[in-house]
């Protein structure tokens, strides 16, 4: 039983790792989005079996296309991440001076944390980038890489079954549109929930998630989308 829980919490805290929780809401946000202006399209219309059909395959099918385009684009942030870092730590070893390779190091830093170094921490930080060994240094696609574009695929393509399930189980359409906006509703509600409690501030960032949800599929399904 311990043995269990204790791979249960290591398998949370490496998915924390690979995915942070802006990552995470963020994907489930356009998955759930994007199915929603599917579903809700029947709404305007007293839908036939066939029309359902069409939905769902659309739905569908859009949120696999969609979770693959996301998992490349995450692989492709990664890289530039990993190359813009291969691109200091070599600038940081040409520079003529440490002034010099300490001002590079200050711009590759968040400016938040650059106030509460020195000059001697900015120095120890270059001199840990000089010395680090080439095969650390150079940019590639590693394990974590390809778990986060698997993570975000997985995100965006399956919150698409449980909004379209109740038009597989609900026979009446325009009721199956009301129970699956019900759902998409408290899987925006859960997911601003889960990235509030991050903030303090769960249930405002829960019901805020609700919003801009609503919000962009009115948009997305105004605009054609």
């Amino acid at each position: 039983m311990n043995h269990t829980r204790a791979d249960d919490q290591g398998a949370k805290r490496l998915f924390r790792a690979i995915l942070n929780p802006v990552d995470r809401s963020s994907e489930i946000l356009f998955g759930l989005i994007m199915v929603m202006t599917f579903t809700n399209s029947l709404s305007a219309t007293e839908a036939e079996r066939a029309d359902v059909r069409v939905m769902l395959i659309g739905a569908l099918g859009c949120n696999l296309a969609w979770g693959i385009i996301d998992a490349v684009m995450f692989l492709m942030n990664s890289m530039a991440e990993r190359k813009l870092n291969e691109r200091t730590v070599h600038l940081a070893r040409a520079a003529d001076n440490p002034g010099t390779g300490r001002g590079i190091v200050a711009e590759a830093l968040p400016s938040i944390v650059l106030p509460a170094l020195s000059a001697d921490d900015l120095d120890r930080i270059r001199l840990y980038l000089v010395g680090l060994p080439e095969d650390k240094v150079r940019a590639r696609v590693n394990a974590m890489d390809l778990a986060g574009a698997l993570g975000v695929f997985l995100l965006v393509f399956l919150c698409t079954f449980p909004v379209v399930a109740p038009f597989i189980i609900i026979t009446d359409a325009m009721l199956a549109v009301s129970v699956s906006n019900t759902i998409a509703c408290g899987l925006l509600f859960l997911t601003g929930y889960s990235l509030g409690r991050h903030y303090g501030h769960p249930f405002r960032v829960g019901f805020s998630m609700v919003a801009a949800g609503l919000v962009l599929v009115a948009i997305a399904s105004a605009l054609g989308g």
